[in-house]
């Protein structure tokens, strides 16, 4: 009876003995200090590491070429990691059970912070470049990319303390950044294996690769044991899940206006008259709340309807005429995308307001897997910003351009160095361990890895080099 209640007990503690275990260590000594914790080192890894380094040199909305102003998915990471912040203080604040058993913020500002690490160059076009040179051999997927990183890419922590990737026997010795269990759950979104063979017609899909199942079911083991397959995600992962949706759905609208690709008027007048624009963002924010038609176009009327009254705005004449009305909408609708202190008030309200609709759905016997949502009337503002803003931004036609020409670069290098004596392109380090790997989907897995760790720059110039772009050959790899 003991034993059991003294189970009960440790189960429905929100961290244990066993959320701190990393990967054994076989030749190798890994301490840490005592005046940090474990998800504080872990964090500092993450800060250190240059896959996170990498991430000011890839694309969140606008390509980083043409202007340093707007977000790449550093800055958008740091975005993500502050709201979630946020988002874990108040609910340490105001829920009973976490005002005693306190949610980590250091492990939830990690999980922010590495969300995206496994993004490709040229953000969903590269990835799905990616994905089709990979479905053969377990498939590409940015989410499962982030956890092979920092389980094993990243070049930290080696299993016999060599600095070898892969041994003289074909054993791969990395381990990555050597984190806690907790920590790599921490950004496991979708618990589900890859396939390792899938068809050239199949969409792409979410999880984590087969290669990495036995270390998905150790971290299963270690946070909540018992859980059953595809129901395992953690109260700090729901959280940068939420702050990601938030800043995504805010900032990158933020971005789009600031660049002119919309303004209040043009989104509204878009709602208004292109059905088909409507009808799939009315079908893609259905998946995730109950929605109609109409609740969109008006929750968009509502959501700008400060913005368009205009009271300040000098017109000559005194009359409230129609056209009157009519450019006092048009200079307000202009004023929002050039003036840089409506647009910053305006999204943060918007965050504000998100983030008090946080709500907790709590799991007595595993408070590890507490759910971290939105309510339904913030979940179906976000989800229509979110949506709204790549049907008409992400989905125009010079953004198009843009992937469109990373999606051939991508696949281009990949089959480069794919080819016969190809893997003489990689770098020595990823050259060595090409050769001394036996399997053919691990060398194509090597492959993949080395190309989805570039930087947009990095993959053009690589581009450039193999079709005689008139690059040096003096720069190194």
């Amino acid at each position: 009876m003991f034993g059991l209640f003294y189970y009960f007990e440790i189960m429905t503690q929100l961290y244990k003995d066993s959320d701190y275990q990393r990967e054994p260590l076989q030749n190798t000594e890994d301490n840490n200090v005592g005046y940090r914790t474990d998800f504080r080192r872990d964090y500092a890894r993450l800060i250190h590491s240059s896959a996170l380094r990498r991430l000011q040199g890839k694309t969140q909305l606008f390509p980083g070429h043409e202007s340093d102003f707007f977000r790449n998915r550093l800055t958008h990471s740091l975005e993500v990691a502050q709201i979630a912040k946020t988002i874990a203080i108040k609910l340490n604040f105001e829920n009973d059970y976490f005002k005693n058993n306190k949610i980590d913020t250091d492990l939830v500002e990690f999980a922010a912070l590495a969300h995206d690490l496994g993004h490709p160059p040229f953000g969903h076009n590269g990835e799905k470049a990616l994905d089709d040179c990979m479905k053969p051999y377990g498939g590409f997927e940015g989410n499962a990319q982030t956890l092979h990183i920092l389980a094993k890419l990243e070049k930290k922590i080696t299993q016999n303390g060599q600095q070898d990737l892969i041994d003289n026997n074909g054993i791969d010795q990395r381990l990555g950044l050597h984190l806690t269990y907790r920590s790599l759950a921490s950004i496991l979104k979708y618990d589900k294996k890859i396939p390792l063979r899938r068809k050239k017609s199949s969409e792409l899909t979410k999880g984590y690769y087969s290669s990495d199942a036995d270390l998905v079911e150790k971290i299963r083991e270690a946070v909540s044991p018992g859980i059953g397959k595809n129901d395992f995600k953690c109260v700090e992962c729901y959280i940068m899940d939420i702050a990601d949706d938030i800043a995504y759905s805010t900032y990158d609208l933020e971005d789009g206006l600031k660049g002119g690709f919309v303004s209040p008027l043009s989104i509204l007048s878009n709602v208004a008259t292109n059905p088909e624009l409507l009808d799939r963002v009315t079908t893609k924010v259905k998946k995730s709340v109950e929605v109609e038609v109409q609740d969109i176009i008006s929750e968009l009327y509502i959501l700008f309807s400060d913005v368009l009254q205009l009271q300040d705005v000098d017109v000559e004449g005194e009359g409230e005429e129609e056209n009157e009305k009519a450019i006092r909408r048009y200079l307000a609708s202009s004023y929002l995308n050039d003036n840089g202190y409506l647009r910053t008030g305006f999204t943060s309200q918007l965050v504000n307001s998100f983030v008090e609709g946080v709500e907790v759905e709590f799991k007595e016997e595993t408070p590890s897997l507490t759910g971290v949502r939105l309510n339904d009337k913030i979940r179906r503002t976000v989800e229509i910003l979110k949506h709204l803003n790549f049907e008409m931004v992400i989905m125009s036609s010079r953004l198009k351009v843009v992937e469109y020409r990373g999606y051939e670069i991508v696949k281009t290098i990949f089959e480069a160095i794919d080819s016969d004596d190809g893997h003489l392109l990689l770098p020595p380090d990823f050259r060595l361990a090409y050769t001394r790997l036996k399997n053919t989907d691990e060398r194509k897995r090597l492959i993949c890895d080395f190309i989805a760790g570039m930087t947009d720059k990095y993959a053009i110039e690589f581009y450039s080099r193999i079709k005689g772009g008139g690059q040096t050959i003096f720069k190194p790899f």
